[in-house]
């Protein structure tokens, strides 16, 4: 049910064959396609519902066979400053959440982008590579500090793992976010040697993803240690 409230409605209409009843309820979940593998990823409507969710709005679809399907889309309306400034402050700046820089690797440029525009959305500065190598190139600047890698474990090249264990060799303190399509249960072995890190099933959703790397923001780990410190002025760690 959409609460009661001013709200600007946008109808998307599509003349085509329509949707099947059984794939209807799941065309929002992320990585959910009917395509053939290398045609689609499965992303763009997740994405579309993500983006709807984040303005605090709802998107509906209605779909008949032969007929096609309307997307209906209830955004909140904006009123100008005066509605605005009637929330106080301080509630305001408790819902903002944490925000840090996060270093994001993943092979499949899909699935990089989904992941990175969704941390950005909520307040992240994201930092992008594609394979653990180039991962390493980045940490190679010490002057950069990162709070969280959130790194696929399967990849061409040096695994999620392998390239993190050697990060942290000069980063001890950064939160490690791994995503896999393979079983919690094969986890624990990394766990064991990779401090400060947590699983995160694919498929996942943009809150999913947000609330995990939030999570390990608000985390207590390990301080950083001299090479994550920012420069000061000087350039002196």
């Amino acid at each position: 049910m959409v609460p009661a409230g001013p709200y600007a409605v946008v109808r998307v209409i599509d003349k085509g064959e329509g949707i099947p009843p059984d794939r209807l309820t799941k065309i929002f979940e992320p990585f959910f396609t009917t395509k053939r593998p290398g045609e689609g990823t499965g992303l763009g409507l997740s994405t579309v519902y993500g983006i709807v969710k984040q303005t605090g709005g709802f998107i509906f679809v209605d779909s008949e066979l032969g007929k096609g399907s309307t997307f209906t889309l209830y955004l909140p309306a904006y009123h100008g400053e005066a509605e605005a400034e009637a929330i106080p402050a301080a509630e305001t700046e408790e819902e903002l959440p944490d925000s840090g820089v996060v270093l994001l690797v993943e092979d499949e440029a899909p699935v990089r982008s989904f992941a990175s525009r969704a941390l950005a959305m909520r307040g992240h500065t994201v930092l992008e590579a594609e394979s653990g190598e180039e991962a390493l190139e980045i940490l190679a600047d010490p002057g950069l500090r990162i709070d969280v890698f959130v790194t696929d474990v399967v990849m061409p090249g040096l695994d999620g793992p392998g390239w993190v264990a050697q990060a942290l060799q000069e980063r001890p303190g950064t939160k490690v976010v791994f995503v896999s399509g393979y079983a919690e249960d094969s986890f624990g072995e990394i766990r064991a040697r990779i401090p400060n890190s947590v699983y995160l099933p694919k498929p996942f959703s943009l809150a999913d993803l947000t609330a995990t790397v939030q999570r390990q923001l608000r985390a207590t780990a390990t301080r950083p240690g001299p090479s994550d410190r920012p420069l000061d002025e000087a350039g002196a760690l």
